[in-house]
C-alpha cells in the first residue's frame, strides 16, 4: 500500500537541508569548518523523496556529497556540525569531516571521500541481508561520474545475478567535476545500460521531490514482491561548484541556463505553495532554531586530545 505523500514534512526536511548548506556557505570561508565541502543545494528534493519514501528498517550507503542524504535521513544534526568544526563531539569525533558523515542510529553508514567506493560496500551490505534471510533493503546513493567506475558495472552485475535487494539512487546532475556525461559515454542514457545487466532501471525526468517519492515507493513494493534490485536515474543540477561554497559561474564549463532555469523550478519553492502561510512561517522558525542551535553545539564542543590521534584509525 502507497504511503500518502507529506507535503508539510516534505517542506520541512527540504528547507532544513537547504538552510543548513546555506548556513555553511555563510561560515566556510571564516576557516571554523575544518574540512572540504561538496554542497548539495540544488538536487535536495532527490533525498528528501527517497528518505520519506523509506523505513527506519533501511540501510543508507551515501557519498562525500552526502549532507542531504543525511538531513533528510532525521540523522543527528548537532553530532554533524560538530563533525565539520572537527570537533571529538562529531559523527566521526572530528576526524572524517563532511565527507565521512555518519549515523548508526539511522543505518546512515560512514561514507568515504573516493567516487564510487560505496557502491560495492552497498551490494555486500544487501548480499549479507539475503545470505541471513533477513529483511530490508539497502539504498545506494551516488552520481553519474560514479557510473564512470569500473567497479559500478561490477557490482551491477553481481547484484542483479544473485537478485538483492538494492536500488540504485543516480542523483544525475550531469557532471563529474567540470566533464559534461556526452564526453565520458558514447552511451548516453544509464538506465538502458543498468537494463543491460538486469536491473530494473526508471529515469525521473523532472525535478519532484514527490516524483522521487514514488519512483522509491515503487521500486520498494516491487523488491517485495520480488528481490531484485532497482536503479532510478534522477535528473538533477548542483547550483554551486563541485567542491567548496562558489557559485561556479565564472569557471565557464557549463550552460548558465540551465543553472538559472534550474533555480526558477526549484521544488522547494513549490512545496511551499501548497502550504498555509502559518505553517511556513513555523516551519521557517523550527529550522532556523535547529541550525543554530546545532552550530552553537559545534562551537561549544571541545577539539579532540592529541593522544586520541591515532584511535579507530585503521588501514
Amino acid at each position: 500500500m502507497k504511503k500518502k505523500f507529506n507535503v508539510e514534512k516534505a517542506y520541512y526536511l527540504f528547507l532544513l537541508t537547504r538552510k543548513s548548506e546555506e548556513k555553511i556557505i555563510e561560515l566556510y570561508n571564516t576557516d571554523k569548518i575544518k574540512s572540504p565541502v561538496h554542497l548539495s543545494i540544488g538536487q535536495e528534493a532527490i533525498a528528501v523523496g527517497v528518505n520519506m519514501a523509506i523505513s527506519e528498517d533501511e540501510v543508507i550507503f551515501s557519498n562525500y556529497r552526502g549532507h542531504a542524504h543525511y538531513i533528510a535521513r532525521e540523522a543527528n544534526l548537532d553530532k554533524m556540525w560538530a563533525e565539520l568544526y572537527g570537533k571529538s563531539r562529531g559523527t566521526a569525533r572530528g576526524k572524517g569531516g563532511s565527507m565521512h558523515l555518519n549515523d548508526w542510529g539511522k543505518k546512515f553508514m560512514p561514507t568515504s571521500a573516493i567516487v564510487s567506493t560505496a557502491i560495492p560496500q552497498a551490494v555486500g551490505y544487501a548480499y549479507a541481508l539475503k545470505y541471513k534471510n533477513q529483511k530490508g533493503v539497502v539504498i545506494c546513493y551516488h552520481g553519474d561520474g560514479a557510473t564512470d567506475e569500473g567497479v559500478f558495472w561490477e557490482s551491477l552485475n553481481f547484484a542483479s545475478l544473485h537478485s538483492l535487494p538494492i536500488i540504485f539512487i543516480c542523483e544525475n546532475n550531469k557532471y563529474a567535476i567540470y566533464t559534461h556525461q556526452d564526453k565520458r559515454a558514447m552511451n548516453d542514457p544509464i538506465v538502458e545500460r543498468a537494463r543491460a545487466f538486469g536491473v530494473n532501471a526508471t529515469k525521473i525526468k523532472g525535478s519532484s521531490t514527490e516524483d522521487f517519492y514514488n519512483a522509491t515507493i515503487d521500486c520498494l513494493n516491487n523488491i517485495e514482491k520480488e528481490s531484485k534490485p532497482h536503479l532510478i536515474e534522477c535528473n538533477c543540477l548542483r547550483w554551486r561548484d563541485h567542491v567548496g561554497v562558489g557559485d561556479a559561474r565564472d569557471l565557464n564549463y557549463r550552460n548558465e541556463k540551465e543553472v538559472d532555469e534550474a533555480i526558477t523550478n526549484d521544488d522547494l519553492l513549490s512545496l511551499e505553495k501548497k502550504l498555509p502561510i502559518s505553517t511556513v512561517n513555523a516551519i521557517k522558525l523550527k529550522v532556523d532554531s535547529q541550525i543554530n542551535n546545532a552550530v552553537r553545539f559545534a562551537e561549544d564542543s571541545k577539539f579532540p586530545e592529541v593522544n586520541e590521534l591515532y584511535d579507530n584509525v585503521y588501514g
